[in-house]
């Protein structure tokens, strides 16, 4: 059976996750993990987490199945979370699902069973995980301009120009915030333009949340959301609790489909719970009733907002950290792009030479786009990574943006 089976290479994250790990030198610095750190360098589990964990376990009175849709009552509040009142009433459904990807893979499989030729345009460059997750699903992906790699910002005429060429009834995949791996997100009134072309090219918005509140705060993270939602019949989005509260390992997430009235939101909810049937049968309950019991209460869902405005305010400290001393050390080049960008993610845009020198001479590990994430700088350790960066751009070959891959 499994002769005909090749070995596929390695993940090149968990590859680089296992070389930091297995590296001895004390001031090794880890940059490529998609996780969160503290100014300890560790990813902390929130209080609010801990206290809404310690009330389940004391008041939940089964760990019976939850169906396919899983816990409604962190249904209701992830809606509420993401869509505010901006969604029509009665035109949408949200389902539980594990994590991020699983909704994404959920929302591809939908795609699918809805159109077999359905094309996904995604952004150039999109988070790397896109690809297999969707192309997987068997769907169509093709990428529209993103990310000037010169300028270090978003090549946004080039994006209008591209969307205004993108077949009429295709699939818009957007990164609400925290544009991964770029850190550079559309302004509102730019948010306000793409929803202009997708009323006019007919095009379904689909949304990929894993940030909410990393960029500038909760609300504001969800206007490019909200804002298409009051002009399209239909819209996907997925969202991930994995960042916002710290639930990496429990897998925790919600796909909300809007249909364009009451009687085909029947017609999807139905298939999308066929479909979850299917594939995972219902999600994992644990983290999604820890979320819900902090969303539904009012003095956890403060605490919690605070906790995420405490990681957020690190990573925009951090940025503004490693650009003045960058600045400093290295003042013929500019990293100025680094304090623009938000949330964890940004390209620090160096060639795949120096990333090998850095990995090298100076136990720094990154991958080979030169995306960062910024929650692996301390106070301790800046001035350390600012001298190794400084090193390599002084030994020559001059920073160039790789492609993202």
């Amino acid at each position: 059976m499994f002769e005909s089976l090749q070995a596929m290479p390695a993940d090149a994250i968990l590859g680089l996750i296992a070389e930091h790990r297995d590296d001895p030198r004390p001031n090794k610095i880890d940059l490529g993990v998609g996780v969160y750190r503290n100014a300890d360098g560790k990813t902390p589990v929130l209080d609010a987490v801990k206290q809404a964990e310690q009330r389940v376990l004391e008041t939940q009175p089964s760990k019976s199945y939850i169906g396919t849709a899983g816990n409604p009552d962190f249904n209701a509040a992830m809606q509420a979370l993401t869509f505010a009142d901006a969604a029509p009433d009665g035109r949408l459904v949200t389902l539980q699902t594990p994590g991020g990807s699983g909704s994404l893979s959920v929302a591809a499989g939908l795609v699918r069973r809805a159109n077999k030729s359905a094309t996904i345009w995604v952004t150039e460059p999109t988070w790397a995980n896109h690809v297999p997750l969707l192309s997987g699903a068997g769907l169509a992906l093709k990428s529209f301009p993103y990310y000037d790699t010169a300028t270090h910002t978003i090549r946004f005429d080039a994006m209008m120009d591209a969307l205004h060429a993108v077949p009429k009834g295709d699939i818009l995949l957007m990164h609400a915030s925290c544009h991964n791996p770029s850190g550079l997100d559309p302004s509102d009134e730019q948010w306000r333009a793409i929803a202009e072309i997708v009323v006019e090219r007919e095009l379904l918005p689909f949304f990929d949340m894993a940030y909410q509140g990393f960029a500038r705060n909760i609300d504001d993270d969800a206007f490019g959301i909200r804002h298409m939602a009051g002009r399209v019949p239909e819209m996907i989005v997925s969202t991930s609790c994995s960042k916002n509260f710290g639930l990496y390992r429990d897998r925790v997430g919600a796909l909300s489909i809007m249909a364009a009235d009451e009687a085909r939101l029947k017609v999807v909810d139905s298939q999308v719970n066929n479909y979850v049937r299917c594939v995972y049968s219902m999600p994992p309950d644990h983290g999604a009733e820890v979320v819900s019991t902090i969303l539904n209460d009012e003095e956890l869902r403060a605490g919690w907002a605070i906790e995420l405005a405490e990681m957020r305010d690190r990573l925009q400290q951090m940025r503004a950290l490693l650009g003045d001393a960058l600045q400093a050390k290295a003042p013929d080049y500019d990293f100025s792009h680094l304090q623009r960008a938000n949330g964890m993610f940004c390209f620090l845009g160096i060639s795949e030479d120096q990333i090998r020198r850095l990995k090298q001479d100076f136990g720094i590990y990154m991958v080979n786009s030169s995306r960062v994430n910024v929650a692996g700088i301390t106070a301790e350790n800046v001035d350390y990574l600012s001298d190794a960066i400084a090193a390599v751009l002084d030994a020559g070959d001059s920073p160039e943006m790789p492609s993202a891959g």
